[in-house]
Parts: C-alpha cells; sequence; structure tokens
C-alpha cells in the first residue's frame, strides 16, 4: 500500500486488553506507511486517559475488556474528543457486539483476521468521513436494512419481559445503547444510587450477571433495534 503523496500518516492508538495481540498490530501497523501509532492501551479506562494525553486521530478498539468494554470507552471517546474516530478491531461479530458499537459511535469495524492494509484502509476511510467497515459487516448491515424493510413496525413500546417495571426496562435498554450509570442518571433525571438499584433489580429478575449479559438480552427480547445507520 503506497502512502499518498501530500497526506500525514493518521496518528494511532491500540487498545487491547491481551499483550501479545496489542503489540503484534503495533509492531504490523509500524511496518506500512500511511499510519503513526502513538500510543497504546490495556483496557478502556486506560484507552480513554491515553487519548485525552495524546488527541489521535484514531482508536483502533478492541470490545471486550476488563474494568471499562469498549463499547463504554467508545461513547466516552466520542463524547469526551469528538475529533478522534474509533475503528472497532475485534475477534467478534456477532448482532451484540456490532450495533452497541454502532451505537455508541464507531465509525469502522473489523474484525481481527483482517490484513494490515485493509486496517490501514479503514482508518483513512473513517478519517475522511466514510465509514470503514469489512466486507462482512458491510452485508450483515445490509442484511439488516433488507429483514427491517419486510419487518411491520411496532405500534407502541416494548411489553416489558420477565416482570420487569416500566423504568427497569428503560434502564435496560439504555445499558443495551451503551450509556454508563451516570449518563443514565442524567437521562432519567434520577440519581445514580437510584440507577444502580434498579439494574440490581433487573438483574436478579432475568438473571443476568453483568452489561455484556444485559445488551444481548435486550436485542434478544426486541427491546433495542439496530440502528439503521
Amino acid at each position: 500500500m503506497s502512502e499518498v503523496p501530500g497526506r500525514r500518516p493518521a496518528r494511532v492508538v491500540v487498545v487491547d486488553d491481551q499483550t501479545v495481540v496489542r503489540e503484534g498490530i503495533v509492531m504490523l501497523l509500524g511496518l506500512l506507511p500511511g499510519v503513526d501509532v502513538v500510543g497504546a492501551a490495556g483496557d478502556g479506562e486506560e484507552a480513554v486517559r491515553v487519548v485525552a494525553e495524546l488527541a489521535p486521530d484514531v482508536v483502533l478498539m478492541d470490545l471486550r475488556m476488563p474494568r471499562c468494554d469498549g463499547v463504554e470507552a467508545t461513547r466516552r471517546i466520542r463524547s469526551e474528543h469528538p475529533g478522534t474516530q474509533v475503528v472497532v478491531l475485534t475477534t467478534y461479530a456477532d448482532d451484540e457486539s456490532l450495533f452497541p458499537a454502532l451505537h455508541a459511535g464507531a465509525r469502522g469495524y473489523l474484525t481481527k483476521d483482517a490484513g494490515g492494509d485493509e486496517i490501514v484502509r479503514a482508518v483513512h476511510s473513517v478519517l475522511s468521513g466514510d465509514a470503514g467497515l469489512a466486507p462482512s459487516i458491510q452485508r450483515r448491515l445490509l442484511e439488516w436494512l433488507s429483514e427491517s424493510e419486510s419487518e411491520p413496525r411496532p405500534t407502541g413500546p416494548p411489553e416489558p419481559p420477565d416482570g420487569l417495571t416500566i423504568r427497569e426496562t428503560e434502564v435496560l435498554v439504555l445499558i443495551a445503547e451503551g450509556l454508563t450509570n451516570h449518563q443514565i442518571a442524567s437521562r432519567l433525571r434520577v440519581s445514580t444510587a437510584t440507577v444502580k438499584t434498579h439494574i440490581n433489580n433487573l438483574f436478579a429478575k432475568t438473571g443476568l450477571k453483568d452489561r455484556a449479559q444485559a445488551v444481548r438480552y435486550a436485542y434478544g427480547k426486541g427491546l433495542v433495534r439496530p440502528p439503521g445507520r
């Protein structure tokens, strides 16, 4: 892949909780023109901090990480540092991973079988205002658009499942959209402690263990629909 004359390399931060994977991506990108890896992070909390310090053009973001996962980190980065774009680079291409990441503001989505040239193209695509999507992800979005056009539109809000209250269902939907407890509290105009109580109650009623399971549950129950864009 040749570098475009007059275009400076994109400043990139790599985020992955697996050290060998993270270092491998950094090493791979270091061999390619068009990108300059300026930093790396091992989880979402560190990613947000590194972005605040280095102001990179693009973050290559893993999704399933400890402390702060890639969806929440993406939402925080796009909210707090809108000049930085996010391209997801993950093992997972299922709907429960894809759509929350796009909801959170990711402009690109690649799986880890992507080659170096494909990663660089995605980086420059999102910097140009385009989407940096793997072909398989593009096909899934087209399939979803086709499916959604043929499905009848819901006539009202979904019925709360498994004995959840309306408020608990609202909290669940906001979790599925990638909001933090603080953001949910602000949206619903309640305290963070109240949000935590609702989460504990809905987890107890549904048998859910964490927010990742809550996202899958919300999509599975039809409480959240994937984005059309």
